[in-house]
């Protein structure tokens, strides 16, 4: 089963909107198999902006990630990288389409909400990243023949 990260950033968090944005995953047919409510520290953030590193915005996404606390999550799924993204919608909530997390709760670009890895591969690291090994759960809901043949 392919597996991606899922993070509500700090103004998701403040905003109340943990509930709501696992509902949405739930009711898709995710699985999560791993949860954390966390203040992130300035390295995590850092390492998990690097590729922004050189970009004039990086400072402001480093002070905003670590700002407050965040929820960082696993889900699990068949498709689940690519399905996230479309949960999710565009990364400017101004253009994300209604019904999508950023298009119904977004209001601008660096208030977006959520974070979800963009590939399988950089979803493998990102959890690497976030995730030590053992805290993730391996299990099988019930439901699951429900959802997939």
């Amino acid at each position: 089963m392919e597996r991606t990260f899922i993070a509500i950033k700090p103004d998701g968090v403040q905003r109340g909107l943990i509930g709501e944005i696992v509902s949405r995953f739930e009711t898709k047919g995710f699985t999560l198999v791993g949860m954390k409510f966390m203040m992130v520290t300035r390295e995590l953030a850092e390492e998990h902006y690097g590729v922004h590193r050189e970009r004039p915005f990086f400072p402001g996404l480093v002070e905003f990630i670590t700002s407050a606390p965040v929820v960082a999550m696993v889900w699990e799924g068949d498709g689940v990288v690519a399905s996230a993204r479309k949960l999710i919608g565009a990364t400017n909530p101004l253009t994300a389409e209604p019904g999508t997390i950023r298009g119904d709760f977004g209001v601008s670009i660096g208030r977006n909400i959520i974070h979800g890895s963009d590939a399988i591969e950089t979803a493998q690291t990102e959890i690497a990243l976030w995730f030590k090994d053992g805290e993730l759960a391996n299990w099988e809901p019930t439901i699951k023949p429900w959802i997939y043949e």
